[in-house]
């Protein structure tokens, strides 16, 4: 990204991550502008990092990608606010702001422009996160290439064709942390009434975890597969996964999964229906 310069509207802690993720790959702190109207905020974050401050306004007349990482309930004043020269080149808009469309982006920023509209998720808090990706039809092939080395820097990205279809990515990997830690805590919790202290059950669940989640992105086999080969007949695991399928958990997963769908779809209608 090298002769890029990259404006973050928002300094709250994906702004942070990303801000992090980006210096560590050599992207200059020169580079790289962000704004907050919370000014202690901003200070701790330029102070720490050595980027620049600057005003809304100045990002989107200075940066060739501006970050929209601000809440959703104050995006609309934000978009609205800001003016873009109708002279210069347009920058490329990437939000990560959940429920808002590019439709509800193009009408408060006021003119057609190439947006990417982004669903991270908390583990790019250390790294660790993915993220998926939607471009409008104004994003060129080069704006793509930078959206996903940008948010490269904080995890894998992976692209859908349909923006709709980020309301599912939404459901899946925006929320899905939260499924695992409901998860690992049920473990916990289970652990410790079968008599482990919170030190042990704490340790085991925690890098069961780690661990199965690793091979799983490291074998060739389908987790299915891997699922088969550690459950021997009459055993142990058999035992117990039988006991969630009587629960139904593939269904209750389902129906989760899908609720949080719904609820994204909702929350973007709040904010007037605007594919």
């Amino acid at each position: 990204m090298k002769g890029v310069t990259i404006g973050f509207i928002g300094a709250g802690n994906m702004a942070n991550s990303l801000i992090r993720g980006l210096l560590a790959t050599g992207v200059p702190a020169s580079s790289i502008l962000a704004s907050d109207i919370d000014l202690e905020k901003l200070q701790v974050l330029v102070t720490n990092s050595r980027i620049s401050s600057a005003t809304n306004q100045q990002i989107a007349d200075s940066a060739d990608v501006v970050i929209l990482a601000i809440k959703p309930q104050v995006m609309e004043k934000v978009c609205s606010e800001v003016e873009l020269d109708q002279t210069s080149a347009l920058p490329l808009i990437v939000s990560i702001a959940a429920g808002i469309t590019s439709g509800h982006l193009q009408d408060w920023l006021g003119r057609q422009h190439a947006i990417v509209r982004c669903m991270p998720n908390t583990p790019a808090l250390i790294g660790k996160g993915i993220s998926g990706l939607f471009a409008n039809v104004n994003v060129s092939s080069k704006q793509k290439q930078l959206a996903e080395k940008l948010m490269n820097a904080v995890g894998p990205c992976v692209w859908v064709d349909d923006e709709s279809d980020i309301d599912t990515v939404t459901a899946v990997s925006g929320s899905g942390p939260a499924y695992f830690f409901l998860f690992i805590e049920a473990m916990r919790d289970a652990a410790r009434e079968m008599g482990l202290s919170d030190e042990t059950a704490n340790a085991l669940v925690y890098q069961t975890a780690v661990g199965a989640a690793e091979l799983a992105i490291s074998s060739e086999e389908d987790v299915a597969e891997l699922r088969r080969k550690v459950t021997s007949p009459g055993g142990t695991t058999e035992k117990a996964l039988r006991t969630f399928e009587e629960g139904r958990l593939r269904e209750l997963v389902e129906r989760a999964l899908k609720a949080a769908r719904n609820r994204s779809i909702e929350l973007a209608n709040e904010f007037g229906s605007n594919e």
